[in-house]
């Protein structure tokens, strides 16, 4: 009897413990499309305890160096991809790490993408102050965002956009 007794509290606070667990989403992903819509590589966004971390695969683009950056609406429509908005900047820094002005860099910023000669590229980023949960640095806020990929190498200190050129491929952040 007594062990029933004992076994109540637990049946009550099960459910409670269901309710208020955690429903924060580990991981995210992107389609990276080319201005054709055609798919050309992915990005896997997995969180971290200080931020998140980024692999992006990608294919045919031309040999070099890649801005890509993290951009503040999710909407890629080509060929210009243009809906993806600006950067993603939500604590309003500049950007490029080599930027003279502070705060630097922005939220949105990545190092840039090395695309070798047959037009395959693979990097790993992460990115602190981004989250994956909700609030003004989440990938998910409303509008959602997006990760875009620049025609030319990000000189990582002019603002805008590190003067990486026309956007070439964009991929909607998604859970």
């Amino acid at each position: 009897m007594q062990s029933r007794i004992a076994a109540i509290p637990l049946l009550i606070l099960f459910p409670a413990a269901l309710v208020f667990a955690d429903t924060t989403p580990k991981a995210a992903h992107a389609d990276i499309v080319n201005s054709q819509g055609a798919k050309i590589g992915s990005a896997k966004i997995t969180s971290t305890t200080k931020g998140v971390q980024i692999a992006v695969a990608v294919s045919e683009l031309t040999p070099g160096e890649h801005g890509i950056h993290i951009h503040t609406v999710g909407k890629c429509e080509g060929p210009a991809f243009t809906t993806a908005g600006g950067h993603f900047n939500p604590t309003s820094a500049h950007h490029g790490i080599h930027n003279a002005q502070n705060p630097n860099p922005h939220l949105g910023d990545l190092p840039n993408l090395v695309v070798d000669e047959n037009g395959k590229g693979k990097a790993s980023f992460s990115v602190e102050g981004v989250t994956l949960d909700d609030g003004a640095n989440s990938l998910f806020h409303e509008g959602g965002t997006s990760i875009v990929v620049h025609a030319k190498a990000d000189d990582l200190m002019s603002d805008p956009s590190g003067n990486s050129g026309d956007r070439m491929a964009c991929g909607v952040i998604e859970k």
